[in-house]
């Protein structure tokens, strides 16, 4: 009987261990500077094409951090930009796919409806080794597809900033 008491006070001992060990955790996520980075090389690359468009990027927890506006962007733009980046970090995917998944009929069509939900391709996820570190949406180009493209464009310009 002691030792089952013994094993079981053991157990309990590691329990407790195993639990103060993650009763905290770290991660990683996008600096102001790196964020300020990607929204302009978004900016620039439809600028270029011949775009006025705004972008915003937020943190992996769909806090924005930047948000830039050319100056004949429509006044819907900014609102949108940011809603596609905050979509695309809280669903863990680009709204492009999450637009395809979506579409009326499918199972999963009722998250348009949710607050904040902007299903339109042009907001992706920024990784950085292997972790979301938050995410970047453009909206103003004609067509959600143009505006992917300036969000990739962003994403490049930040990839080697975000190999840890």
């Amino acid at each position: 009987m002691r030792a089952f008491l013994a094993i079981a006070a053991l157990a309990l001992a590691a329990g407790a261990a195993a639990q103060s060990e993650q009763a905290t955790f770290t991660y990683k996520s996008i600096s102001t500077e790196t964020a300020l980075k990607a929204a302009q090389a978004a900016l620039k690359r439809c600028r270029d094409s011949g775009f006025q468009v705004a972008v915003a990027v937020v943190d992996r927890s769909g806090n924005a951090m930047v948000l830039l506006r050319d100056r004949y962007a429509g006044p819907h733009t900014s609102d949108t930009a940011t809603g596609k980046a905050w979509t695309a970090v809280n669903f863990r995917t680009s709204t492009a796919s999450l637009a395809e998944q979506t579409q009326p009929g499918r199972p999963a069509s009722g998250i348009r409806n949710l607050p904040r939900v902007v299903a339109i391709g042009g907001g992706m996820i920024i990784e950085g080794g292997g972790q979301l570190v938050g995410g970047i949406g453009v909206s103003g180009a004609p067509g959600p597809d143009k505006d992917e493209v300036c969000a990739n464009a962003g994403i490049a310009a930040i990839e080697d900033l975000l190999e840890f």
